[in-house]
């Protein structure tokens, strides 16, 4: 069956409660499920481990049933990775310290996309400034960087890639209702108009939101203008987003995750942060999850909470604890209950490690 595009599912949508003179939440046409114990199967993570971050990317992917069943021939891609401080990226080594989402696992997906027939991926971020340089988006091994790949990827395939950087090249913004003091949270048109969504971060914990993974990553397509603080000429955090506990920022980027719907969740489980993250100046620890694994390990979904849930065991973390996972799946954004999440490839026992949790600074 062909999925309903992302651009006609929010203007219909939209409409609908303008229409109807009645909030985004009674427009929904799903019903959030019950808590509780639960043995039925309602979602399936991959979980993949090993040492090449290509191949195992690769390999999730297919364990889903590969990426033809989430990309339609002619769709438009977004993928969005976390890039919190690749502005800096030729000063701080943000891929080899654990900060940023490797390259490789983002040449992997979008080279899947296009193999699937997307006419166009687009790559992109808000991070904390306005335009950043792709060409030091470099692979762990420094063979190569998402400019030379996009070029070359766009050469092979019929689709094209993009790089794009959300607070200069997104055409518009999208207002998409909020339930926060805000009402409205104020989103990229690449995001909101493309067909599919993909989230890349990279596992890290959080000093506000406790874990910083597929959700937490679209705080990302907010534009800078509206949210960011101005510190010492250089936009910083968006602090007019309600950063006082993991509550108040997860209902932000719990909203737009409501809105936008991803599609597809990939978590980078090589090189994180454990501790104070989501930096190491805010007093965050590079952990490489080889040394306490033995592998690096990436995890996979269609469902945005099964990934998420499921990396905060892999990283030693109560899911009851972690507050956003408990609001999106009271708001039915998807599966955290263990026992109703079926893993793919390796089994959850033999990924779970010692990953120091951050100590909230809300």
């Amino acid at each position: 069956m062909q999925k309903i595009k992302r651009r006609e599912f929010l203007k219909a949508s939209v409409g609908t409660a303008v229409a109807l003179g009645t909030p985004w939440l009674f427009t929904r046409c799903y019903k959030a499920p019950a808590q509780g114990p639960s043995q039925e199967i309602n979602a399936q993570v991959a979980a993949i481990r090993g040492d090449n971050l290509d191949s195992i990317t690769r390999d999730a992917i297919d364990a889903l049933g590969g990426m033809q069943t989430v990309v339609n021939e002619g769709e438009t891609v977004f993928i969005k990775p976390n890039f919190v401080s690749f502005p800096w990226a030729q000063y701080n080594n943000c891929f080899h310290i654990g900060e940023c989402t490797k390259p490789e696992i983002i040449i992997a997906a979008t080279e899947e996309c296009l193999k699937a027939g997307a006419a166009e991926v687009i790559i992109g971020e808000g991070s904390h400034l306005p335009t950043f340089d792709w060409q030091y988006a470099i692979t762990l091994d420094g063979s190569t960087n998402l400019v030379k790949e996009a070029e070359r990827l766009s050469s092979l395939y019929d689709g094209k890639v993009t790089l794009a950087c959300l607070e200069t090249d997104s055409p518009g913004w999208v207002e998409v209702p909020s339930k926060t003091s805000l009402d409205k949270i104020a989103i990229s048109s690449l995001v909101a108009n493309a067909d599919r969504v993909i989230s890349i971060p990279v596992a890290k914990t959080h000093s506000w939101a406790q874990l910083t993974l597929a959700l937490k990553n679209f705080i990302g397509i907010t534009p800078l203008s509206r949210y960011a603080q101005l510190v010492d000429n250089t936009w910083w955090n968006r602090g007019t987003f309600d950063h006082s506990s993991p509550q108040a920022i997860g209902q932000v980027y719990l909203d737009i995750v409501e809105s936008i719907r991803p599609d597809l969740s990939i978590i980078d489980f090589s090189i994180g942060i454990e501790g104070d993250g989501p930096t190491m100046n805010l007093g965050g620890t590079t952990l490489n999850v080889k040394e306490r694994l033995g592998s690096w390990a990436i995890i996979a979904s269609s469902d945005i909470m099964a990934a998420d849930a499921t990396a905060a065991r892999i990283m030693s973390h109560d899911t009851d604890e972690v507050k956003h996972l408990a609001m999106g799946f009271e708001m039915g954004l998807g599966e955290i209950r263990e026992e109703s999440i079926e893993i793919l490839g390796e089994k959850l026992d033999n990924l779970r490690v010692t990953w120091n949790s951050a100590r909230l600074k809300g």
